[in-house]
């Protein structure tokens, strides 16, 4: 058995953007702490009958001894037509269920013990009852299929009817008047991960079974153009190295270990096409291969430089580039809309960029950061530099803080506004966007564009 686990929710991996706000949190058992949801872009506007993602936020924490009881927080959230609801529970009414892997269910007086004692790896579901999303009016009475992740499952009455995610997890749900929807249940997937375990990955040579910190292989290219797959790469590294995670020693607990790769990344970053996998190798390349543990998600990045002595010569061209200020803290994004570790962008600071936006498949605008030259492979989301217009619904002031106006200045409704970037919430509670292309404190509440 493990003691101090931690679990954590994996089916928020491969999720659509959505805009910061701070997420509910409800518990059956002490929990006290607000989760907050970091700023992942913004999902475009729809039209009646559109798809939407659903990004979970569930957190366990186990039992710290005698002081420390174990904790449950649990919510959600889904970006619709700019605006993102954040999962409201009603008091007295919605609960918070916690089953097992035998699906059990764990009650409150056996919750310490039955989290603390999980294995690493052991499944969970959390379900949650009587919750409901508010979109406001702008977007009322439109049809909207939500779609949710991985082994995540709801349900709602729909016209007097219940109905069910289907077989690819979506939805489909009618706001309501006022664009609020609400759901009869809906249940996340958790993984228990043993966090207290202090064991690393480490990457070994296959041969020598020797821990090596970087890696180096040489291939050939083919004959057809001197192409190489980027299967045809992984498989080779993945020959030579392999990665390992073990518990304590005297278990010698091995980890199941997970592979990820900035292949296509880096070669694009150093003017290489890449085009359904396949591409002109040049006669060297560098990439990153990332093992991460399943266990206790330990992770280790294994830099690998690949000679290919029959490649070509390859002298990336500079791409063209503007300087642009950051008016929102950004983060960075890959090709499929997917975050890029935790750096940002902080906003007001410069960053250089491609000359023009890519329209992502989720209907975002981006622009690519360019780096000694070249495309990085890292985007931002352009609505953080370029801003969105919006059109006043009401008379609205503008402000430096929840309590202060920055002037006297009166915008009026219908004027249109630039936004940058999405809502920030104040200490009173309410959200409010930055406006004004400067450095100055000056915010709108969000609600006198609905």
């Amino acid at each position: 058995m493990k003691k101090n686990l931690r679990i954590v929710s994996v089916a928020a991996a491969a999720l659509l953007a959505v805009a910061p706000v701070a997420a509910s949190t409800v518990s059956t058992v002490n929990a006290d702490s607000v989760q907050s949801v970091t700023q992942l872009g913004k999902v475009p506007a729809f039209a009646n009958g559109s798809t939407v993602n659903v990004k979970p936020n569930i957190t366990l924490n186990t039992a710290v001894g005698n002081s420390v009881a174990a904790t449950i927080s649990a919510s959600f959230e889904v970006t619709v037509n700019g605006t993102t609801a954040t999962s409201n529970f009603k008091p007295d009414a919605s609960t918070v269920t916690l089953k097992d892997s035998k699906g059990n269910k764990v009650e409150p007086d056996e919750f310490n013990k039955k989290v603390s004692q999980a294995v690493a790896g052991e499944k969970f579901t959390v379900t949650l009852t009587d919750v409901g999303l508010n979109f406001g009016t702008k977007n009322a009475n439109k049809d909207v299929t939500l779609s949710f992740p991985g082994d995540a499952s709801a349900t709602a009455t729909v016209n007097g009817k219940s109905e069910k995610t289907d077989t690819n997890g979506n939805l489909k749900v009618h706001l309501d008047k006022n664009g609020v929807v609400n759901l009869d249940s809906v249940t996340f997937a958790v993984t228990a991960k043993d966090f207290s375990n202090p064991a690393v990955v480490n990457w070994l040579n296959a041969t020598t079974n020797a821990v090596v910190n970087s890696g180096n292989v040489e291939l050939y290219a083919g004959s057809d153009a001197g192409k190489m797959n980027v299967a045809q790469v992984i498989a080779a590294v993945r020959g030579k190295y392999y990665a390992t995670n073990f518990g304590t020693l005297a278990n010698k607990e091995a980890s199941d270990i997970k592979y990820t790769d900035n292949l296509v990344e880096a070669l694009k970053a150093a003017g290489v096409e890449v085009k359904d996998n396949w591409f002109v190798a040049p006669k060297s390349f560098t990439f990153n291969m990332t093992a991460t543990a399943n266990n206790n998600d330990a992770s280790k990045t294994l830099p690998v430089t690949v000679s290919v002595p029959n490649g070509k010569d390859v002298t990336p061209a500079t791409v063209p580039s503007q300087s642009k200020t950051v008016m929102h803290n950004a983060y960075f994004y890959d090709k499929d809309a997917k975050r890029v570790g935790t750096d940002k962008v902080t906003r007001y600071n410069t960053v250089t960029v491609s000359m023009n936006k890519t329209k992502f498949s989720n209907g975002i605008e981006y622009y690519e950061v360019v780096e000694n030259g070249k495309l990085s492979g890292k985007f931002i989301n352009a609505d953080n530099i370029d801003g969105t217009k919006r059109t006043l619904k009401h008379n609205a002031y503008v402000y430096r803080s929840s309590k202060k106006r920055a002037n006297k200045v009166v915008l009026k409704k219908g004027e249109t506004v630039t936004t940058y970037g999405g809502s920030y919430t104040f200490k009173n509670g309410k959200k409010y966007y930055k406006i004004g292309n400067d450095t100055k404190k000056t915010y709108v509440k969000v609600a006198n564009f609905d």
